[in-house]
């Protein structure tokens, strides 16, 4: 019979625990970021009224997590039994609503006074408008003893009927900060051999993304053993920030011929076309050495050329246009100062 590993044999046969998970916070006061919203929802904690919610914003910003902080907080060790969590794996449609929400609203549980039993819907966003229907139905039946949760990307994907019986939460994109406060806490209790740079890489690999910035720390250490800006960028294959910062440099001083054979390189080794420009347009934001308006008219280029490649057009030649058109704006800009 199967049996979960113990500590020696997890060492054994090399049992991981992600640290995702290792290190996901219990309490509403261990999260990181978006203070405003986690505060809002202690005061829900500690007064015991809860509303349906509507949690809106980027992935990997803390929505999922700050809800199971407040179920665990409301219902205490009755948490078992009264919450349900379904995510985008599950099936989504009108029979799922018919069949295992409605049988988990009608399940009876015993509960602390004031209490409610609690239905998760992550990734509500993509839930069939049939389902959403119904549901609305089902919300208005249960609500003496079921409070819902929708956790989305755009609450503008839920319906109207939906959102007016929900308040509506919002989660901004967490500050490189924030991140680096919660890689450097995690770094010092698995005892990471990580270096200045290799942080500052994976916090803009991240860009502001908790959940792939942890995943990245896991993924480099374990593939290397040392956490260093190289090993981070292979491990997210992603472009090396220098070398296109090194295109950009080129493009602003009209040497069209060396950010060409640049860029060239760069797709040589296999890059994608989407992968080099959305890290460009990134990249570029940050390069303070250009003057403000300079750098504003080479993003409006770059911001086409980002539209003609998720259209489909992925060659290089797109690329190598759009560096000839930077070289451009940079010469004419030089010009009229």
């Amino acid at each position: 019979m199967d049996s979960k590993p113990t500590k020696p044999q997890e060492e054994a046969v090399g049992y991981m625990v992600p640290w995702l998970e290792k290190y996901r916070p219990i309490l509403l006061k261990d999260i990181v970021g978006n203070q405003d919203t986690v505060l809002r929802l202690q005061v829900i904690a500690r007064d015991g009224n809860m509303p349906n919610l509507i949690l809106a914003g980027l992935p990997g910003i803390g929505k999922t997590t700050s809800v199971l902080c407040l179920a665990h907080e409301l219902l205490g060790s009755a948490y078992k039994d009264a919450v349900l969590e379904l995510n985008a794996s599950d099936e989504r449609g009108i029979d799922m609503v018919r069949d295992r929400i409605k049988h988990f609203a009608q399940k009876k549980v015993t509960l602390p006074q004031g209490r409610h039993k609690i239905i998760i819907l992550d990734e509500a966003d993509s839930m069939t408008g049939g389902a959403q229907q119904a549901l609305r139905r089902t919300m208005e039946i249960y609500s003496n003893t079921t409070r819902f949760v929708f956790a989305c990307n755009q609450s503008n994907k839920i319906i109207e009927p939906i959102q007016s019986r929900c308040a509506i939460l919002r989660y901004n994109k967490l500050t490189d900060a924030e991140v680096l406060s919660r890689l450097q806490d995690i770094c010092k209790r698995e005892n990471v051999d990580v270096t200045n740079d290799g942080m500052e890489a994976l916090i803009f690999t991240a860009d502001g993304d908790m959940r792939q910035a942890i995943n990245n720390l896991q993924s480099t250490y374990y593939g290397f053993k040392q956490v260093n800006a190289q090993n981070v960028y292979k491990v997210c294959d992603e472009p090396h920030p220098a070398v296109l910062q090194r295109i950009l440099t080129s493009c602003a001083d009209g040497n069209v011929k060396e950010a060409d054979r640049t860029m060239h390189d760069l797709y040589d080794l296999g890059y994608s076309s989407l992968d080099i420009i959305t890290t460009l347009s990134r990249v570029l934001k940050n390069m303070r050495t250009l003057e403000e308006g300079l750098r504003l008219d080479l993003l409006k280029e770059i911001g086409l050329t980002h539209m003609r490649i998720t259209d489909g057009h992925q060659s290089v030649l797109q690329l190598s246009g759009m560096i000839a058109r930077l070289c451009r704006i940079a010469k004419e800009s030089s010009i009229s100062f």
